[in-house]
Parts: structure tokens; sequence; C-alpha cells
């Protein structure tokens, strides 16, 4: 026999031979995910705070508060981006506050990008109160940042409260 000869060394396999090599196992240990909260929120609680508000942005842009202009209309803004959070928060019971709050600014920045879209059906939508309130009607940037401070405001006060 000679000594090269690959189908004849101990633990290799060949169609014939009857010792096959041993598996060679590869042991995977990943690291523990760091779990920052794993409490889950409080639905009824959210539902009251979602209540709360939306009643605290109608009667922000209401005019029974005397407010600057500004100050009225981007902090209705931003109300309207906290109760987006608040809405998340519901949606999501476990999940961390900062998916909570990056999902939050997305889905606020997306309905304000989707003002500068005009389809008749998507007006008329519009045109409606519900619709006005949910999807505005008019792009202005500076919603923009006015959203990312209602959001953060709501994640700064979860955060706090459940850690």
């Amino acid at each position: 026999m000679d000594v090269c000869e690959p189908s004849r060394l101990p633990g290799y396999w060949s169609p014939g031979y009857n010792v096959r090599p041993p598996m060679q196992h590869r042991l995977h240990i990943r690291p523990a995910r760091k779990q920052t909260s794993t409490a889950s929120r409080n639905r009824l609680l959210y539902v009251a705070l979602a209540l709360a508000v939306v009643a605290a942005g109608l009667l922000w842009r209401s005019g029974f508060i005397p407010l600057p202009p500004d100050l009225s209309n981007y902090g209705g803004d931003a109300l309207w981006a906290l109760m987006v959070f608040v809405g998340f928060g519901f949606l999501m019971p476990r999940a961390s506050t900062l998916i909570v709050a990056l999902l939050a600014l997305t889905f606020s920045w997306g309905v304000e990008f989707s003002q500068i879209y005009h389809a008749p059906w998507l007006d008329a939508v519009r045109a409606t109160i519900p619709g006005r309130l949910v999807l505005g009607n008019t792009f202005n940037w500076p919603d923009l940042p006015a959203y990312a401070v209602g959001i953060a405001l709501g994640a700064l006060v979860e955060w706090r409260l459940r850690d």
C-alpha cells in the first residue's frame, strides 16, 4: 500500500470503504443580547395616554388657549407626533423605546413627505376632518423637527419611567 494513497488513509471515506471521517461540528456560541427592558407596556395606560394627547392636541389647535402662532402650529405638530409614538407603543408593547421612537419618526416623516403627492382620491381623503387630522394637506419642512421634538419628548419620558 502506498502511504500517499488517500482512499486508504484511516478516516478517509470513499465508496467501498466503510469508515467515514468524523464529522466536524462547530459550536456557535452567541453572546446573550443585552436586554434593556423586558417589561411590557400597559396597553390600558397607553389608551389613556392616547386620549389625553388627542385632547391636548385638539385643545392646542382650537384657539381657546392664547398661544403665539409658531408655538400653536409646531406645538400641535409635536403633539401629533407624540400621538404616533404612543400609538406605536400600544401596538408593540414589548419593543424597546428606541425602536418605537424610530418607527414613529419614520411614520411621521413619511406622512409629511406624502403631502407632496396630490392625487384626486388622496386629496378627497384629506378634505375630510379625520383625513386632515391624520394626513395633513400641505408639506411644510419645519414640521419635521417638530415631529422629532414630540417623539423625543415621549421617548424620554417613557425611557425614564420604564427603566
